[in-house]
């Protein structure tokens, strides 16, 4: 048994396999084993993972073509794991050499956590760098964060399997069972991690470390290119369901977290409405309540106030007063400036249903 197994899901992705498979193979830490998930390819790729395998018994080829999304070929991968720690790794990503070192190192330091992540370099399809993976840091942090958009790389994450054995953790499914069965969601695709870690968030259970993990590879096949609305909307509901979840465990009120989303480095259009400030005041009460007034929940609730507005002069007035106090993250920029160009005659909005706004 290996301390950790690798979960590199893959289908029709030899253009970049070689060089996420090597990158594995070249890490500092040398006790894991390589779970190459084939997803039904055709192009090659489960012969030149087979070639990997026929050097170095620690890379094993599993195939599931009938696997039920990403959802279900990562929750296969999970069934046939025998470790203490199950990574995620894409093929078209690369690991850094001292990813695994990094992050075992973390698990050491709080045991309380089930997943680790880091930051990342974002790289075009022939490895050249583009920007910085920017994530916020901490537990708590997180676990608020979570609550309005993804806030962990799933390329660059790490899970303890023991909890995630006894919790029954798998991907796509609510393992906290809060609500009501009827209210539950499902999610076998597009936004499967955020389900997964954003339920473990809440709990407290997750963190990203400073350091960068790997290098994350953004090409024109990647499904937040090619299904943005679809994942968007999975997104928005994911949100309002951990909200749900989470004013329950806290016998809080619930609130809509719609307003003070930014997923994809988006902002959505709510029922037309242009300002939330007292939707924002509860929302933070509540945060506060449960995660405390650190200066970490501070710094998030200060980007959820600037974005508290559909109005252009005053949502770029609130952001440029917010970043020059703060270092801004991945998507924070993006989504205040995305709301401003759709203002233009024929740009397209992302609009979504109101609820308790």
């Amino acid at each position: 048994m290996a301390r950790i197994d690798i979960l590199l899901p893959v289908k029709n992705g030899k253009d970049y396999l070689a060089e996420a498979i090597d990158s594995v193979i070249a890490q500092t830490y040398t006790d894991w084993r390589l779970l190459v998930l084939d997803h039904g390819s055709t192009d090659g790729s489960v012969e030149m993972a087979q070639a990997y395998r026929a050097r170095d018994s620690r890379i094993e080829v599993h195939s599931f073509p009938q696997a039920k999304g990403l959802s279900g070929l990562l929750n296969c991968g999970i069934d046939i794991a025998d470790c203490e720690f199950i990574m995620r790794h894409d093929a078209d990503d690369i690991c850094l050499p001292d990813r695994m070192a990094l992050t075992l190192a973390a698990f050491e330091a709080q045991p309380e956590c089930i997943v680790v992540s880091g930051q990342a370099d974002v790289i075009d399809a022939a490895g050249n760098k583009l920007e910085d993976l920017l994530l916020p840091v901490g537990t708590a942090r997180i676990g608020a964060a979570s609550l309005f958009r993804n806030p962990v790389s799933h390329p660059a994450s790490t899970l303890r399997f023991d909890p995630v054995q006894k919790m029954g953790v798998r991907y796509g499914v609510d393992i906290l069972k809060i609500l009501p069965e009827n209210e539950r969601i499902d999610v076998p695709s597009l936004a499967e991690d955020y389900f997964l870690f954003g339920q473990l968030a809440i709990l407290g259970k997750v963190t990203n470390l400073p350091q960068k993990l790997l290098k994350y590879r953004w090409h024109g096949k990647n499904v937040s290119i090619t299904s943005f609305t679809e994942q968007m909307e999975v997104s928005l509901a994911i949100s309002r369901s951990l909200t749900r979840s989470f004013c329950t465990m806290h016998n809080l009120p619930w609130f809509d977290p719609a307003p003070f989303c930014n997923h994809g480095g988006i902002l959505m259009d709510v029922g037309g409405k242009r300002n939330f400030d007292a939707e924002f005041e509860n929302m933070a009460h509540s945060v506060r309540k449960v995660f405390g007034a650190s200066p970490e929940i501070e710094r998030e609730l200060r980007y959820r106030k600037a974005i508290s507005t559909r109005n252009w002069a005053s949502l770029l007035w609130r952001y440029n007063r917010f970043r020059s106090g703060d270092i801004t993250e991945t998507g924070e920029w993006h989504a205040v400036r995305g709301w401003l160009v759709r203002q233009y005659p024929g740009k397209r909005r992302i609009r979504v249903a109101p609820e308790l706004v």
